[in-house]
């Protein structure tokens, strides 16, 4: 079973910056679907991130502030997060969807406050 570990969440300032790592348990190379999701109390789950056959999307709140960058030598996937506002404020997931079978698997989260 694939497993996926979020790390990087905090307390940060408006304004400020994170960046989140995501460990996948095997290769990222063996995953045709790799990003990140949010969710905010009281709020649906929504797209913050996503790299496919090599292409990255971004969810319209984040374009130009979050950037997602891979390693695959350590098997993790960055979110880095500038100019972050109160409203990104949620639990970030990790999510990573296998070659084989198309199976999708999540991180366990985690958490980012941006207050200041």
């Amino acid at each position: 079973q694939v497993q996926l570990v979020e790390s990087g969440g905090g307390l940060v300032q408006p304004g400020g910056s994170l960046r989140l790592s995501c460990a996948a348990s095997k290769s990222i190379f063996s995953f045709n679907a790799m990003g990140w999701y949010r969710q905010a109390p009281g709020l649906q789950r929504e797209l913050v991130g996503i790299i496919t056959s090599g292409t990255i999307n971004y969810g319209d709140s984040v374009k130009g502030r979050f950037t997602m960058s891979q390693d695959g030598a350590k098997n993790v996937v960055y979110l880095q997060m500038n100019s972050l506002k109160p409203d990104d404020t949620a639990v970030y997931y990790c999510y990573g969807r296998s070659r084989i079978g198309a199976v999708g698997s999540w991180g366990q989260g985690t958490q980012v406050t941006v207050s200041s």
